[in-house]
């Protein structure tokens, strides 16, 4: 379970979080969602270590991360995919999914990661993660690399970011089989078909949580307007 507890966050001057206080429990399926600017991305990059908070406590497991690095929490299980992927110089993709699995991997292992995010295995796995591979490439292959680590919270800010509409699908069905796994799942999105996946959608806009629930009443309140303007829900099936 993670738990976050009086989570503030300014920038600048700006507050971006403000007392955000949250709870995540095992074997469920997160969307978090709100206005561009809301402090969606903010939100996960402080659950993994990536932006300290000003104040609050970050719990996971029952043990105090609060202060832990990054690397601290990918050991305790946590795995963060960017919205806009890093570059690894003179790193192969094999390279990187054994390095996220930590142990020698077969090419049958390899080919399943990259074929559930729409990659050939034959074609990509002794490429170098550079900026030979587009944006598309590099996201999905960061991606595949998430779930090779088998981590028991799974973090994935805008994974729908430069995905054409076939490989979507193909990712649509993976975060699919994630929902019945062990562990749990909080993606950033504003994509519909990922929000009607959720057990629980995250609403938040200008730092704050607005709402917690089931799909069906959240996603009934966004779309009348009741809780905020100017959120976006974007439909890869028009």
């Amino acid at each position: 379970m993670l738990e976050l507890k009086n989570i503030n966050f300014s920038r600048d001057g700006k507050k971006i979080l403000d007392n955000v206080n949250l709870k995540l429990d095992l074997k469920k399926f997160y969307v978090v969602t709100g206005p561009n600017g809301s402090g969606k991305s903010t939100l996960a990059k402080i659950i993994m270590g990536i932006l300290k908070p000003d104040s609050g406590v970050i719990i996971f497991n029952g043990e105090n991360i609060t202060d832990k690095s990054i690397n601290e929490r990918a050991k305790m299980g946590i795995g963060y995919a960017f919205q806009t992927p890093a570059l690894f110089k003179g790193i192969t993709v094999y390279d990187l999914l054994v390095l996220a699995a930590n142990k020698k991997l077969t090419k049958v292992e390899t080919c399943d990661y990259l074929s559930k995010v729409g990659l050939c295995a034959n074609e990509y796995l002794n490429r170098e993660i550079s900026n030979n591979l587009s944006g598309g490439e590099l996201k999905r292959i960061e991606i595949a690399s998430v779930l090779a680590k088998k981590n028991i919270l799974r973090i994935f800010d805008e994974p729908e970011a430069g995905i054409d509409l076939w490989s979507f699908h193909n990712l649509a069905q993976v975060f699919k089989t994630l929902t019945k796994e062990e562990g749990i799942t909080l993606i950033i999105s504003h994509q519909e078909r990922i929000l009607n996946m959720a057990d629980e959608i995250i609403l938040i806009n200008k730092g704050k949580i607005k709402k917690i629930g089931q799909k069906d009443e959240v996603m009934s309140d966004i779309f009348k307007g009741n809780l905020l303007k100017g959120v976006k829900i974007c439909d890869r099936n028009r």
